[in-house]
């Protein structure tokens, strides 16, 4: 797993010339903070994010936990359940380093292929995966929906909304579209 630093120096090493960019690391220093309370906000809500986002995928697709659908019996829907954490877990990693490296290597590489001889329906784990994406733009910017929360709404504190948290999301969103076209 690389990090912003490791990548750079790696970069610079396989060039034999010294590290170009100090901006782009500053920047990640810089960021630091806010870095660590998104992947906070996503790694403090992820069981209700991955549950969530698994019965969203059902309600759209009933036929899924019908008997002989991938998400029947309860050991299948567990291994659905589990899949969604370690995704959402490498994700929280890479936003965390500041690079995809660990999300590829470890999550995404051969996911397709594995996914496809258990026959897990590409369709339902991506739509899983649009709906983590969204929820992990809102918790990053601590800014959940009060219509559809109503007495249960919860924020982490006061809301980040601001160009220097549009970055983190729009970092984020990148690592589930990277999960997305993985699966797709």
């Amino acid at each position: 797993m690389l990090d912003a630093f490791s990548r750079a120096v790696v970069s610079a090493d396989a060039s034999t010339a010294p590290i170009g960019d100090l901006s782009a690391l500053k920047a990640f220093v810089a960021s630091g903070n806010r870095r660590l309370d998104a992947v906070n906000a996503i790694a403090s809500n992820a069981s209700c994010m991955v549950s969530d986002a698994i019965a969203g995928m059902i309600c759209e697709n009933q036929g899924l936990i019908q008997a002989g659908g991938n998400c029947y019996p309860n050991r299948r829907m567990a291994a659905c359940l589990r899949d969604g954490e370690i995704v959402l877990r490498y994700v929280s990693y890479a936003l965390l380093a500041g690079d995809a490296s660990v999300l590829d290597d470890r999550c995404l590489n051969g996911l397709k292929e594995t996914y496809a001889a258990l026959g897990v329906p590409a369709t339902s784990t991506v739509r899983a995966v649009q709906i983590m994406k969204a929820q992990a733009a809102a918790h990053i910017q601590d800014d959940p929906s009060e219509a559809r929360a109503g007495a249960r709404l919860r924020k982490m504190g006061s809301p980040v909304v601001n160009d220097r948290c549009a970055s983190l999301v729009a970092e984020a969103s990148s690592y589930f579209d990277r999960v997305i076209s993985a699966l797709g």
